[in-house]
C-alpha cells in the first residue's frame, strides 16, 4: 500500500506579494498584479503588460552561489527556504539523503541566454560569461534548492510547458509513497520576461492586450506572469511522527497526454487526467467542492475545459465551484500550477473559494459556476487543480483536509 503523502510548508512569490501569505489575500480578493511591465531587459518591449514581480524579498543567499543563478532558479530558492521555514524542518548530514527536491521548469534561464546573444551579436564580444551554461539548464533551479538547503535524496527537474510544476509534485508524490524519500521540496518556477520569450508568446496571437479575462465571453488570451511556488511534501508517518502541522494531503494524481497537436487543446485528455485524478484518490465526482481551472483565458482553452469538467464530473459539475486564478497572478508557465496549489490548500484550510478575477461577460460555452470577482464562502473538504500543457501533456492533483 502507497504511504500517504501531505503539505507541510508553503512557499512562493509571484506579482501578488513576496510571500505565500500576501499571494494567498491576493488572490481571495481577487486583486490582479497584471499592468505594465518595466522590467529594463525587455529592450524593445515596452508597453507590455504582465504580472510583473516588482522587488524580491530580502535574502542572505551567499553571493558565490548568487552568481551562478538564473532569475528563476533564485525564486525557486527563495520559495523552497520559506516553504522549509513554515514546515519547521532542516535537513544534515544523518537524514540529507532522504530529502530531495523536484522543480518544475517551462522555459528556465532565458535571461542567460539573451544577455550571452546580446553580449555576443550586438556588443561584439568573443565569449560569453563561464556560468551561462549552468544558469539556463531547466535542471538548474532544483540543482539551487538542492545546494541551498543541503537536500541529497532524488532531486531533479519536470519539464512540461504550462504543466510543469503539477508534473514536480506528482513526481515527488511518488517518490514518498514508494520510499525513496521521506521528504520532498516540489514546485515550479518559471520567469518570462525575457524579449525573445515574450516574442515568441506573441508571434502564437495569443497575448491578451488588456488583462487576462477566463471564462469571459470577453477574453482575449493569455497575460504572462512570473512567479514561484515551492511545497515541502512529507509521508504522513513521517510529519506526524515529529508533530508537525499538516496543512492539506495530497490525495491522488491524474495524469494523461492528448497526442492530438502540439499547440492546440484537446477534450479528451483533460478529461482522461480528472477522472485518473478522481481514480487515484479514491473519490467519487460529488465529493470535490473546488476545482482550479487551468483557465487560461484564451477562448479556445475555456471552452474546453469546460467541456471536459462536465464529461469528467457529469451532474456535479453544475455543483461544483470553479476558478482560474491566472487572472490574479498571470500565466507563470512552469510556475503557474505551483501558484494554483497555494490556491487549493488555502481553500481548504479557510473555507474559500477564490474568485475568478476581471469577469465581465457569462459565456454560454464556459457555463460552470467560475466563481466571478468575489471570493465566496464554502466548506471545501477536496479541491482539484488542472494544469494542461501545450503539446496535450495534463496533470491534475487532488487535496483533501486531514
Amino acid at each position: 500500500m502507497h504511504r500517504r503523502v501531505v503539505i507541510t510548508g508553503i512557499g512562493g512569490l509571484c506579482g501578488l506579494g513576496s510571500d505565500a501569505a500576501s499571494i494567498w489575500t491576493g488572490m481571495r480578493e481577487g486583486r490582479s498584479a497584471i499592468g505594465p511591465i518595466v522590467n529594463a531587459e525587455l529592450h524593445e518591449l515596452k508597453g507590455t503588460i504582465g504580472a510583473e514581480i516588482k522587488a524580491l524579498p530580502e535574502h542572505d543567499i551567499d553571493r558565490r552561489q548568487l552568481v551562478s543563478m538564473a532569475r528563476f532558479s533564485l525564486l525557486a530558492v527563495l520559495a523552497a527556504r520559506e516553504a522549509m521555514r513554515q514546515a519547521g524542518l532542516s535537513c544534515d548530514e544523518r537524514n540529507a539523503h532522504r530529502f530531495g527536491a523536484t522543480v518544475g521548469v517551462g522555459f528556465g534561464g532565458w535571461d542567460a541566454t539573451e544577455k550571452a546573444y546580446r553580449s555576443l551579436l550586438l556588443g561584439g564580444a568573443t565569449r560569453m560569461d563561464l556560468l551561462t551554461g549552468v544558469k539556463l539548464m531547466p535542471s538548474a533551479a532544483a540543482c539551487h534548492v538542492s545546494m541551498n538547503l543541503g537536500l541529497r535524496g532524488p532531486v531533479f527537474a519536470a519539464t512540461s510547458a504550462c504543466a510543469s510544476a503539477n508534473h514536480a509534485i506528482a513526481s515527488a508524490v511518488d517518490q514518498i509513497r514508494f520510499g525513496r524519500a521521506d521528504v520532498m521540496l516540489a514546485g515550479g518556477s518559471d520567469t518570462p520576461f525575457v524579449f525573445f520569450v515574450v516574442k515568441a508568446w506573441e508571434a502564437m496571437r495569443v497575448l491578451a492586450p488588456d488583462t487576462c479575462r477566463p471564462f469571459s465571453a470577453d477574453r482575449r488570451g493569455v497575460v504572462l506572469g512570473e512567479g514561484a511556488a515551492m511545497f515541502v511534501l512529507e509521508s504522513y508517518e513521517h510529519a506526524t511522527a515529529r508533530g508537525a502541522t499538516i496543512l492539506a494531503e495530497i490525495a491522488g494524481v491524474g495524469l494523461s497526454a492528448d497526442a492530438f497537436h502540439i499547440a492546440a487543446p484537446a477534450v479528451h485528455g483533460p478529461e482522461a487526467a480528472m477522472r485518473a485524478c478522481l481514480a487515484d484518490a479514491g473519490l467519487n465526482p460529488e465529493d470535490v467542492d473546488y476545482l482550479n481551472a487551468h483557465g487560461t483565458g484564451t477562448k479556445a482553452n475555456d471552452e474546453i475545459e469546460t467541456a471536459a469538467i462536465r464529461r469528467a464530473f457529469g451532474d456535479h459539475a453544475n455543483s461544483l465551484s470553479v476558478s482560474s486564478t491566472k487572472s490574479t497572478h498571470g500565466h507563470c508557465l512552469g510556475g503557474s500550477s505551483a501558484l494554483e496549489v497555494i490556491a487549493c490548500v488555502m481553500a481548504i484550510r479557510e473555507g474559500v473559494v477564490p474568485p475568478t478575477a476581471n469577469y465581465r461577460e457569462p459565456d454560454p460555452q464556459c457555463d460552470l459556476d467560475v466563481t466571478p470577482n468575489v471570493a465566496r464562502e464554502r466548506k471545501v473538504r477536496v479541491a482539484m487543480s488542472n494544469a494542461f500543457a501545450m503539446g496535450g501533456l495534463n496533470a491534475v492533483l487532488a487535496f483533501k483536509q486531514v
